[in-house]
């Protein structure tokens, strides 16, 4: 469990980072004049384009049978990420910061979650993969107090000078976490370095096969977080509520990840995954009718709506996890948990810029009753298939 935690904390001190400057990015975006499509352009290319190198970062682990230095690499890039943020002055800026901030991500997430998975038995990787997202969740749920706080000291509106202070200040926690990194014992990699694998789609495992058709009808309708901060924003809550309502999300997606990992390892992960698609239909179909509909206060709607969809995340992504690691076999472990995250991070693009375009042409609810119903969608595919 030593590597578990502490690839937890590097996570912890890196997702307080990310947070600090993640949700304010979409109202950063609108300050510098950019338009919803704009957002939808920047997020799907930068997720889609980065998610690539998973596949190729974890087979690349497997080849090397070593994960700590690419894992260090990954991390040191989405540092450097933030730096490009520090000092833009456009939206063109914003995307090579996020660009740079991702393709970190794209190097780390394979060799990182397959280290993960070397260190625990089968039968405990749900709750380890589970103690992971709940560190994480919960530096992301520490970045956006601090954003917060920033945000309170900087007056009544936010200028392009007040968010390139929280930007630097981000700089702080994220080299943190790259130093911890440095304390990880690599484990010993069984299996043949020579062992190869035709990475075509009719040579997976079946049941793996099955599965990843399920993530990709899914990942087109499941667009970038920041179009669930513009919507609150689009509904009239302030930067601070806004704020607020993401950190109720992470609270709740940090403080249930373990519970929904152990639990996973008792009942499988099949029913976690089905609700956890319900709850995210159920998030988008809440954001789509919106408050006039429904009568409520805008703040009340937005803060239960997070909550909801920190019960989705919690649910789902810790599982996903588990389920490709308990499905792949040890000495391509790194490769197949990096080709699920290449497909679900691929999908982002379609799925972002449809989510623009359906906002521009047709007004702020259209993505979201088309998420929705790809997220039920998903769970009726799972319940079949799994």
């Amino acid at each position: 469990m030593f590597n578990v935690i502490v690839t937890g904390i590097t996570s912890f001190l890196t997702d307080m980072a990310t947070e600090m400057v993640y949700p304010l990015i979409p109202l950063y975006l609108s300050a510098l004049g950019a338009p919803p499509a704009i957002l939808g352009v920047i997020e799907g290319f930068a997720e889609s384009s980065a998610s690539v190198l998973k596949v190729f970062s974890g087979r690349l682990s497997d080849k090397l049978r070593r994960r700590k230095p690419l894992a260090i690499v990954g991390y040191s890039g989405s540092m450097f990420g933030r730096l490009i943020l520090y000092v833009s002055s456009s939206w063109g800026m914003v995307f090579a910061g996020r660009m740079v901030d991702r393709v970190g991500k794209g190097v780390r997430v394979a060799p990182r979650d397959a280290l993960i998975a070397d260190c625990t038995p089968h039968g405990r990787r749900g709750m380890a993969f589970g103690l992971h997202r709940a560190l994480d969740s919960l530096g992301a749920a520490a970045g956006v107090i601090v954003a917060i706080f920033l945000v309170s000291t900087s007056g009544k509106g936010m200028v392009r000078h007040d968010y390139q202070r929280i930007f630097l200040f981000s700089l702080v926690p994220a080299a943190l976490g790259v130093a911890a990194l440095f304390f990880i014992r690599e484990p010993k990699c069984e299996g043949s370095v020579r062992a190869r694998l035709r990475l075509s789609f009719r040579g997976l495992p079946r049941k793996l096969k099955l599965f990843l058709l399920v993530v990709m009808l899914f990942a087109l309708g499941n667009s970038s977080n920041q179009f669930l901060l513009l919507r609150a924003s689009n509904l009239g809550l302030s930067i601070a509520a806004v704020l607020g309502a993401y950190l109720v999300y992470n609270a709740v997606y940090g403080l249930l990840s373990w519970p929904a990992g152990h639990l996973s390892d008792r009942i499988g992960r099949k029913p976690l995954l089905i609700a956890s698609y319900v709850a995210y239909g159920l998030v988008y179909f809440g954001f789509a009718a919106a408050v006039p509909a429904l009568h409520l206060s805008p703040v009340l709607t937005a803060f239960g709506l997070f909550a909801l969809y920190g019960v989705f995340s919690a649910l789902n992504d810790g599982q996903e996890k588990a389920l490709v690691a308990d499905i792949a076999p040890q000495e391509h472990r790194a490769t197949f948990i990096g080709l699920h995250s290449t497909l679900t991070g691929v999908g982002l693009l379609p799925a972002s810029l449809l989510a623009g375009g359906l906002w521009s042409l047709f007004g702020a609810s259209a993505p979201f009753w088309f998420g929705g119903a790809l997220g039920l969608l998903a769970a009726a595919g799972l319940a079949i298939v799994l």
